[in-house]
């Protein structure tokens, strides 16, 4: 079924895909859920925070649920999130070849703005549906065109005065499985299932200077933000080099010009370790050598921290049960955030991995051989009769 959306998001500049929430290729991949989940018989619905449930059946409470996101990072793989979509509807259609029936209430769900690639906070539709986020703060998010979230779920044609915790929606989940690309090369089988995540955030570090001409301003005259921004950048490699990752994905200068010192550099760290206090050790660190190199240039430095997940360990008896009824497969931690972290902390959740040769994540190398996909969608088909029955 991937290959039904291989045309959708493509981005010819980065390579491999860019669909970010509410955004035209995103949209587009909602249309085709829907009509996908209609073809299958079930009963498609969005909820106050823009999330898609496709219910087989009556909607009610523990329900079994799956599914996972359709968005990307800018110039994504193919498989990181859409898998987990495509590989919830095969795997009813399997259900439905056998002549399988649920006996609770079952649906696919679709989270909005998983990777937080338009408006900077990951997993914003879970996040939204638990309280993990204030609604106020969610939606006066600006993407880098300067439209709030608000803006763009209204132009989609969802209404933002609804958006924030939702109770009811939170509530009817009894139980939640996702099925992902491995983001790593953990796997040495086809499928596993994930013990954990590391304890992972995002910071924007704003470094103030002073504009100024590049040609006509001398070297000891300058306070230019960029010094102690590059140096930030080595600051974060030096910080997590004892077993953290510690990355800057994007660099800001403003205005940007190639002839004009910056007046501001606007630096996104994103920082990752096995458990809350080595990762808020690794940030205070990389902290305090940004204050350090923004004094030196004469520059200001202010730190805001824009998202946070403490170590996420899911539910164990949830995910022995699903590792026995697959035959034993392996357990392995991930340094990847995901919907399944967010709704941990509410409702037991599990999580499915499949087996990624290449290693690469978030680029457009990802990859997933189609005999492990298709083991990948027996094992969900598996799990769901198992734990629906």
């Amino acid at each position: 079924m991937l290959d039904q959306i291989a045309d959708v998001g493509r981005d010819s500049k980065r390579g491999g895909y860019s669909r970010h929430g509410y955004d035209k290729p995103e949209l587009e991949l909602r249309h085709w859920f829907v009509e996908q989940a209609v073809k299958r018989g079930l009963n498609v619905e969005t909820d106050q925070n823009g999330n898609l449930w496709a219910w087989w059946g009556e909607r009610g409470d523990n329900a079994l649920v799956t599914g996972s996101h359709l968005d990307s990072v800018p110039g994504g793989g193919a498989f990181d999130g859409p898998l987990g979509v495509t590989s919830a509807l095969e795997a009813v259609d399997l259900l439905q070849a056998k002549g399988v029936t649920p006996r609770r209430p079952f649906a696919i769900a679709v989270f909005a703005e998983e990777e937080g690639g338009r408006f900077g906070v990951a997993c914003l539709g879970s996040r939204l549906l638990t309280g993990a986020i204030d609604a106020d703060k969610a939606l006066n998010l600006k993407d880098p065109d300067g439209v709030t979230l608000a803006e763009a779920m209204k132009a989609a044609g969802y209404n933002p005065n609804l958006v924030g915790k939702d109770e009811k929606a939170l509530g009817r989940i009894g139980q939640f499985v996702e099925l992902h690309v491995e983001q790593g090369r953990g796997l040495t089988v086809p499928v596993g299932v994930a013990s954990s995540i590391l304890a992972h955030g995002r910071w924007r570090f704003t470094f103030r200077g002073e504009g100024n001409h590049a040609g006509a301003t001398l070297i000891e005259d300058r306070r230019d933000p960029m010094l102690p921004a590059s140096q930030l950048v080595l600051a974060a490699r030096k910080a997590a080099s004892g077993g953290g990752r510690a990355t800057v994905g994007r660099l800001v200068p403003n205005p940007g010009g190639t002839n004009v010192i910056a007046s501001t550099v606007d630096v996104w760290l994103d920082a990752r370790d096995s458990d809350d206090a080595r990762t808020r050790a690794m940030v205070a660190e990389i902290s305090e050598a940004a204050h350090n190199a923004a004094e030196e240039e004469g520059c200001e430095v202010v730190i805001t921290e824009e998202s946070y997940g403490d170590t996420v360990h899911f539910d164990a008896n949830l995910r022995d049960d699903i590792a026995g009824a697959l035959g034993g497969v392996p357990a392995l931690p991930t340094g990847a955030g995901h919907d399944a972290g967010i709704l941990a902390a509410h409702v037991p959740t599990a999580m499915l991995f499949v087996r990624n040769p290449t290693g690469v994540s978030h680029a457009p190398e990802e990859f997933a051989e189609q005999t492990d996909v298709d083991e990948g969608v027996k094992a969900l088909a598996a799990t769901l009769e198992h734990l629906g029955s």
